[in-house]
C-alpha cells in the first residue's frame, strides 16, 4: 500500500502516532498484565508479552525521535537551514542513536546474538577514510537495520540507501530520512529511476559515508529464487541462470545497479561485501511466531576490496556473481555452525 501525500503524514500521521505513545505509557501496567496473562494460554516463552513490550519500545523510540525531529526543524528556521552540513550531522547522530535504541531492544527481547567471523576491516584515520559501497545479503527480518546499526554505531559511518516506497508508513524513518541523503522508491519500480537514485546517492559519497545495497532485490524465497533464475533465461542470458542455479541460499546478483553505484561513486571507494546466516529461518511473521525467543546467532562475515582491486566495468558482472558464490558457500557453511560473539549493546 502506497503510503498518503506528506502533508497528510506530516499533521496526521505523525502526531497520531506521538498522541499513541503517550495513552502507551499511561496503560502500560495494563498492557503489561494484559500481555503477561494471555502470554500463559499461547504457546511459547511469553510470546504475546514480549511482542507487546518490543511494540511499545520502538513506538516508544519512534515518537521520541519525532519530536527531536520536530525540534531540529524549528531550529533549522523551520526547514531553511535543515540541509546544512551541521544540520545533517545533527540528524545522522538522531538516526544513529534511533537504530540503536531498537536493536538493543530486539536483541534483549528476542533473544538475538551477533557473531563476527574473520577480521575485522580496519578503520583507518578520519583523514584516511575512503567512502564505502557496501553490497550485502537479503534475508530474513530486520537484517536491513542489524546492518545498518553496524554502520553507524560500530564502524561510525553514515549510511546512505534506497529503500521501498511503503517503509514511509513508519513516521520516523520517513522523516530522516527524507533529510539525508536517501531514496525512497515504489514497490516494484526498476529500470532508470531507481538507477539514477542510485548514481545520485553514489556520486555524493564522502570519506565517512556508506552506501548500502542489497543486489538481490528483495528478501530470499524460494519463489524468487526460481523466479530469478527464469527471468535470466528469458532476458537472454543462460550463462548467468547455469551460475545462479549453483546457488543455494542466495539470488542472484543484479549487476546493474551495483556497476551504476562504483561508476557514479567517488574515484576512491571501496567496496564492503556482507554475509550473514541465522534468520533464513524467518521468512513471516509466522515463522517470527512459532520462533518466538528466536534464541538466534546470527553470523556474520566481512569482505573488504579495496578501490585499487575493484575490476574494470567490464568485469565486475563476472566479479559480482564470484564474490556471491563465494558468500552462497559460507552462508552453507555457516548455517550449522556458531562463532565468537563481536558485538553486544546494551539491553534497556
Amino acid at each position: 500500500m502506497r503510503p498518503p501525500p506528506k502533508v497528510m503524514r506530516r499533521t496526521l500521521v505523525d502526531p497520531a502516532l506521538v498522541a499513541g505513545v503517550v495513552l502507551a505509557v499511561v496503560t502500560l501496567p495494563v498492557l503489561a498484565i494484559g500481555g503477561a496473562f494471555f502470554s500463559r494460554y499461547v504457546p511459547g516463552r511469553w510470546r504475546i508479552l514480549r511482542i507487546t513490550w518490543f511494540l511499545f519500545l520502538y513506538l516508544l523510540v519512534e515518537a521520541a525521535s519525532l519530536v527531536a525531529l520536530f525540534v531540529l526543524w524549528i531550529v533549522s528556521g523551520f526547514g531553511w537551514k535543515i540541509h546544512t552540513p551541521a544540520f545533517e550531522r545533527a540528524h545522522y547522530r538522531l538516526f544513529a542513536w534511533m537504530l540503536r535504541r531498537v536493536v538493543a531492544s530486539a536483541k534483549f527481547t528476542f533473544k538475538l546474538t551477533l557473531a563476527r567471523e574473520g577480521p575485522r576491516p580496519r578503520t583507518v584515520g578520519r583523514e584516511e577514510r575512503r567512502p564505502a559501497i557496501v553490497l550485502s545479503r537479503h534475508a530474513g527480518p530486520g537484517d536491513s537495520m542489524l546492518l545498518m546499526d553496524a554502520l553507524a554505531n560500530n564502524f561510525q559511518r553514515r549510511p546512505r540507501i534506497v529503500l521501498k516506497e511503503f517503509l514511509q508508513w513508519d513516521p520516523a524513518v520517513d522523516v530522516i530520512l527524507n533529510r539525508l541523503p536517501s531514496a525512497f522508491v515504489p514497490s516494484g519500480q526498476k529500470g532508470a529511476p531507481v538507477i539514477e537514485a542510485i548514481k545520485s546517492i553514489a556520486a555524493g559519497l564522502g570519506p565517512d559515508d556508506a552506501f548500502v545495497i542489497f543486489p538481490e532485490g528483495g528478501n530470499y524465497s524460494e519463489r524468487r529464487y526460481h523466479r530469478s533464475i527464469e527471468k535470466l533465461r528469458e532476458i537472454g542470458r543462460p550463462d548467468l541462470a547455469e551460475r545462479a542455479a549453483e546457488l543455494k541460499n542466495t539470488l542472484p546478483p543484479r549487476a546493474t545497479g551495483v556497476k551504476a553505484a562504483l561508476a557514479a561513486a567517488p574515484g576512491k571507494s571501496d567496496v564492503f561485501f556482507v554475509g550473514h546466516a541465522g534468520l533464513e529461518a524467518f521468512v513471516g511473521f509466522g515463522d517470527i511466531w512459532r520462533g518466538m525467543p528466536m534464541d538466534t546467532k546470527v553470523a556474520v562475515r566481512i569482505w573488504h576490496v579495496p578501490a585499487e582491486h575493484i575490476p574494470p566495468p567490464e568485469e565486475q558482472e563476472s566479479w559480482l556473481y564470484d564474490m556471491w558464490a563465494e558468500i552462497d558457500a559460507w552462508i552453507s557453511d555457516r548455517l550449522e555452525d556458531t562463532a565468537e560473539p563481536f558485538d553486544d549493546h546494551h539491553a534497556y
